[in-house]
């Protein structure tokens, strides 16, 4: 008795099933009717999208990227304070002096001067940036200027126009400048395997970001030659009137050590321009532009307005198919 029920069991589910299935089936195939019957709705919609996305791209400014290739000079790697740390660093110590840690400290310090707030609003007002940081929207290829945002900035009369916001006022701040340019245009990279750099720029002009790449090598080897100067003068002050206190034959010996290093220090700084780094690859002019991506753009856009419109025509079926039941 309970195997024919059973067996009524298994021949009851496999039309409940099917129909199912079936179900399924013909719901799948109204699904892609209503997407049919929406094909006008679809394509104008994806069509609507293609060209916003078109106008989008075309209204975006090119930009460009120059970069350079910098190694870290022989006289941070190789000799001066970096040799003498390991043999004197403790007796350096105890004397008072600072020799300084080893190349990639030194370069590191460099690296991080170069992206500090201090350096870069000094090279700002150095080169007078504020305006093409600020007050730049594009750049004019056939004139090879630049295209001042008019709303912002009045070339005319040097006025800034823009409405105060806060602390900040129509011109913008040194915070300001150095976040755009820390941010949007100074890059600096480490391959850690060539002990290699790459410093770029990205903007609007080629010429200009070729301009900034050279500008920046060369004043952070300024800013880094003069602070071994500085503080290569100050130990040798020191040592040189420690020395002159002490009468241990151990002691002397240890100090005209370090006034030996002190001085190649100083006469390296002295005498380098290049002296944290060295050029491999200079910046040149870039003559294809970094980004934007306009054929992505408009594909992804295309692509956006194809799928919101094939949800809106499915979402309005299934809404118009759930208030009939």
């Amino acid at each position: 008795m309970e195997s024919t029920k059973e067996a009524y069991k298994d021949n009851t589910s496999q039309p409940l099933q099917t129909s199912r299935f079936h179900n399924d089936e013909i719901d799948l195939r109204d699904l892609i009717r209503v997407i049919w019957k929406g094909k006008w709705l679809i394509t104008s919609i994806t069509l609507l999208f293609a060209i916003g996305s078109v106008v989008y791209a075309l209204s975006l400014p090119n930009i460009y990227k120059a970069d350079a290739l910098l190694a870290p000079t022989e006289s941070v790697s190789g000799g001066g304070l970096s040799k003498m740390a390991g043999q004197l660093g403790g007796l350096a110590a105890l004397a008072g002096v600072n020799l300084g840690g080893a190349e990639s400290s030194h370069v590191d310090l460099a690296v991080q001067v170069m992206q500090s707030r201090q350096f870069i609003e000094r090279f700002i007002n150095k080169h007078e940036l504020l305006i093409p940081i600020m007050a730049t929207k594009s750049w004019d290829l056939t004139q090879n200027e630049l295209v001042i945002d008019k709303d912002v900035y009045d070339p005319a009369s040097g006025e800034w126009l823009r409405d105060p916001k806060g602390l900040r006022g129509a011109k913008p701040t040194a915070q300001e400048a150095f976040e755009v340019f820390n941010k949007e245009i100074l890059t600096i990279k480490s391959d850690k395997e060539s002990g290699l750099y790459n410093l770029s720029i990205t903007y609007y002009s080629p010429y200009l970001a070729q301009q900034w790449v050279e500008w920046l090598v060369e004043d952070i080897n300024k800013v880094m030659r003069e602070r071994t100067i500085k503080e290569s003068s100050q130990n040798l002050a020191y040592l040189n009137t420690q020395l002159q206190k002490t009468a241990v034959a151990d002691m002397q010996s240890t100090f005209y050590k370090l006034i030996e290093e002190q001085t190649k220090s100083l006469m390296l700084a002295e005498v380098q321009e290049e002296f944290v780094f060295k050029t491999v690859d200079p910046a040149v002019v870039p003559e294809i532009k970094a980004k934007p991506n306009r054929a992505l753009i408009c594909i992804l856009g295309t692509f956006l307005g194809a799928l919101l419109s094939v949800i809106l025509v499915v979402f309005h079926y299934i809404k118009k198919t759930l208030f009939e039941v």
